[in-house]
């Protein structure tokens, strides 16, 4: 049995663990973080080939490598449902982090809309449709989703988001949806939406602060374009 792939037979200094207990975690590419997480690969590869591998086909883009699904990282041979859900919990947790850290309360920019749901959306390869809820001082009362579709789209219906703001006694509202085409420039369909929902709110006296749109790391705002 040839097992020169194993990381077992490597010196000391180059094993990802050994590596990371001598030198730290920031000494670590990220195919030896992987390869952590994995923690064995197969007979012709180990763990860290199989790591570079994956990443390789994303062409090294961890946004991109985050987007994958269960199905897309079981095509991987060496990679089992339980390797495949191990990644995926790994990036939850930095999602989950990030949404920690960038708790805010009171909407001041289109900024605050991307740090507030950039994270829980940018990823998703379906779009989803989100509305913030505010008051007059545009304090956040709640966030809700509204609709998900699928890759290119997604059905908004204005009498559920204005529902959904008159049972919460809101004064303005912020509309958020995400474009898994990595795509930030609004659609026509966009566009009209946005038309539609805002002058249904102006008859009721809700205001359409903003309507943001998440590609990946980016963001358009309506409101930031004069467009709204």
């Amino acid at each position: 049995m040839n097992t020169s792939f194993s990381i077992k037979n490597w010196a000391l200094e180059d094993r990802p663990r050994e590596k990371y207990v001598t030198k730290g975690m920031n000494s670590l590419t990220d195919a030896e973080l992987f390869a952590i997480l994995l923690g064995s690969g197969y007979k012709e590869k180990s763990a860290l080939d199989l790591s570079k591998e994956m990443l390789m086909s994303v062409s090294n883009n961890l946004d991109d490598f985050a987007r994958l699904t269960m199905k897309d990282l079981m095509k991987f041979k060496g990679i089992g449902e339980v390797k495949a859900i191990s990644l995926q919990v790994a990036f939850e947790i930095a999602r989950r982090r990030i949404l920690a850290e960038h708790t805010i309360d009171v909407i001041k920019s289109s900024y605050d809309v991307f740090r507030l749901l950039g994270s829980k959306l940018q990823d998703l390869i379906v779009e989803e449709f989100h509305i913030i809820l505010m008051n007059r001082k545009n304090k956040i009362l709640s966030v809700h989703k509204i609709s998900e579709g699928g890759t290119s789209g997604t059905v908004v219906d204005a009498k559920i988001i204005f529902k959904k703001a008159i049972d919460h006694l809101a004064s303005s509202l912020i509309l958020v949806h995400n474009h898994p085409s990595g795509n930030k420039l609004p659609s026509n369909a966009d566009m009209e939406i946005t038309k539609k929902i805002k002058s249904f709110g102006e008859l009721i006296d809700i205001t359409i602060l903003d309507h943001i749109i998440i590609a990946n790391d980016n963001y358009f705002s309506f409101a930031d374009e004069n467009v709204l």
